[in-house]
């Protein structure tokens, strides 16, 4: 039973909560001050129910909905280890009480998956939707298939009389029309994407090669890796990246795989002019 008042902090399983289960169970007389004594009872009496593994069905279910697929995985596969559900219509027949409580509380939780299923449902169905027009707007016209027995000059002439004034301008100019009209509506929309994606873009990974370059750098200046200005202006040519972007490069690099030695600043002085730090 552990694991069913585990898998979720809000479960109805709950340690807290099982006065009241206790109660409606028909135990509501002893559910006072020795509720804490009949709560591993309880426990043991619900696990060890014939119809505890359709319980446990019914609560799983509940969780998987909307869940990740790697999630999903996890909670079936922790239903297949409690075994094949007993029969439903089997009770243990020395607590009629208990057998009512087990058979409402899968009804219940078994109407709850069922409501918490509907608008997931609703909006993949919608997105799905939205998906396939999408991707009719953005296909290419098609163009009408050659046909095997005419000649190449019959297939010029015709193509250039359908579409200099016929239905192919029609449908064109159709086309245009209607990309207009959606560019005109989700403008602001589409803008807003833009940036957000180049807001996460500069937050990424930097470029592979701008990298190298700087990985160069790190390597001949080791034993004191702390661009001047003139270092960093240069460094900025070299990667096409900007001085932040180089700066805040260093001070990660530096965090994770520098570490001074005692005698680094003698050794500094006694090689190179002192280097001014730009961070």
């Amino acid at each position: 039973m552990e694991e069913l008042y585990g898998l979720h902090p809000n479960a109805g399983f709950a340690a807290e909560d099982l006065p009241g289960l206790i109660a409606s169970a028909g135990y509501g007389a002893l559910a006072g001050d020795g509720v804490e004594g009949l709560v591993g009872d309880m426990k043991a009496r619900i696990a060890s129910h014939p119809r505890y593994p359709r319980l446990l069905e019914a609560y799983i279910d509940c969780q998987k909905v909307g869940a990740p697929p790697e999630i999903a995985t996890v909670l079936e596969d922790i239903r297949r280890e409690k075994g094949a559900a007993a029969d439903e219509g089997l009770g243990s027949g020395a607590d009629p009480e208990l057998d009512e409580f087990m058979e409402t509380y899968c009804g219940v939780l078994r109407k709850y998956r069922s409501d918490l299923a509907r608008p997931f449902d609703e909006a993949t169905t919608f997105l799905n939707a939205v998906e396939v027009q999408l991707s009719e707007l953005c296909r290419p016209p098609s163009r009408a298939p050659i046909p095997a027995n005419c000649e190449p000059d019959d297939v010029v002439g015709s193509s250039e009389e359908e579409l200099s004034g016929g239905e192919g301008e029609e449908y064109k100019g159709e086309d245009r029309d209607l990309k207009d009209k959606l560019l005109r509506k989700y403008s602001g929309y589409l803008s807003s994407l833009k940036k957000e994606f180049s807001k996460k873009k500069k937050k990424g990974k930097l470029p592979k090669e701008a990298r190298q370059i700087l990985l160069d750098w790190w390597t001949t200046h080791y034993k004191w890796p702390y661009p001047t200005e003139a270092d960093k202006t240069s460094l900025a040519e070299s990667t096409g990246l900007d001085p932040k972007q180089i700066n805040n490069w260093f001070i990660n690099q530096r965090k994770r795989h520098w570490k001074p030695s005692e005698n680094m600043p003698f050794a500094i002085m006694d090689s190179d002019p002192p280097l001014t730090a730009g961070d």
